[in-house]
């Protein structure tokens, strides 16, 4: 299994930057949450001038096993697709991507479908979505270690290209149900209150989804006998998710910042926090939407959102959407003036 190296940023800076802050030209304090998202981005990066270089966005898509118990409204073909209209611009993600400057690489991870005549989806396929957790662990030992590769080489090519600043999204028909396990097993919440509508779902379509995940997360304690931390990752996952963990790792480890989205994607974070605590050091939490058990997750990661905009889309768009607030923290450092140099009277 791979191992990460991730160590907590340095903090020998903080006074350093402390002071910077302070003494720009504005009363102590008062650009509240900018000040602190701006020590988080100059720790990560050891700099009293962070940047934000080559922002890269991360759209991974497969499919669940899961799904063909009825637990989500939307048919599984959504992703595939999905998927295709990304390729030709038409997603939301395209259209955040565009405004926010970011350089989106749309992936196939484990789609249930061949999307090889287009040339624009990195293939990275580990099968034709995954197998249905209710019967059977979602993927072997061996796919799992793939999916956490295939984060891991994304993000590797990211930094090549002199990325500081990645986001990840993803669109998997079905992948609230492996997100709201996860929540369950790692955050010790009961799986009642983990579970929310996903795209859509009727009060009986959710009570539903419960019957399904709660037989299936009794199925698994009943066949694993000897857990190790990342086998309820491995069991229940998909591979987007367990790509997008990996992903997050490999940024962590290369101290670039890491944009976490919705829901999937703080569970994601939340699984990867679980083996690596010190990755949430690279987090900054963007948003906080409808989903139930979306909040619990945060509360459980001890993270303050940046925005409550009551997105359910996915793909990564609420993360993109807080991205000019994360941009004006580092344009705060970079572009005010001090008290000093300002020739104004430094009052306290």
């Amino acid at each position: 299994m791979k191992a990460f190296n991730i160590q907590p940023p340095d903090e020998t800076l903080r006074p350093a930057i402390q002071d910077k802050i302070d003494n720009l030209n504005k009363p102590k304090g008062s650009l509240g949450r900018l000040e602190t998202l701006a020590m988080q981005i100059c720790l990560i990066q050891q700099t009293l001038s962070p940047g934000l270089n080559h922002p890269c966005h991360l759209l991974l898509g497969g499919d669940h096993g899961i799904e063909r118990e009825g637990v989500s409204v939307s048919p599984r073909e959504v992703t595939w697709q999905q998927m295709i209209n990304f390729t030709r611009g038409g997603g939301g993600v395209n259209m955040f991507c565009r405004q926010h400057g970011f350089n989106l690489r749309v992936v196939d991870v484990g789609v249930d479908y061949d999307l090889s005549p287009y040339p624009s989806i990195l293939p990275y396929k580990i099968a034709r979505g995954t197998r249905n957790f209710l019967h059977e662990a979602a993927m072997t030992e061996e796919e799992y270690e793939r999916a956490i590769q295939a984060g891991v080489s994304l993000v590797d090519s990211c930094k090549a290209e002199g990325c500081q600043i990645l986001c990840i999204g993803e669109m998997g028909i079905a992948n609230t149900s492996p997100s709201s396990i996860w929540l369950h097993l790692l955050a010790d919440i009961p799986l009642t209150d983990c579970i929310g509508a996903g795209a859509g779902l009727t009060k009986e379509g959710i009570s539903h989804k419960y019957e399904v995940l709660s037989q299936a997360v009794k199925n698994y304690h009943a066949t694993v006998e000897h857990p190790t931390p990342s086998t309820p990752i491995r069991y229940f996952g998909g591979f987007e998710m367990v790509a997008a963990m990996g992903a997050m790792l490999r940024a962590a480890e290369l101290h670039l910042i890491i944009l976490v989205d919705g829901f999937i994607m703080t569970a994601c974070a939340l699984a990867a926090c679980h083996l690596y605590p010190n990755a949430k050091s690279y987090m900054i939490f963007t948003h906080c939407g409808d989903e139930s058990g979306h909040s619990l997750m945060l509360k459980a990661l001890g993270a303050e959102p940046l925005l409550r905009l009551g997105l359910r889309l996915g793909e990564g768009t609420g993360a993109l959407c807080a991205f000019p607030i994360v941009d004006s923290s580092v344009r705060m450092m970079n572009e005010m003036n001090n008290f000093e140099n300002a020739n104004i009277t430094k009052y306290f």
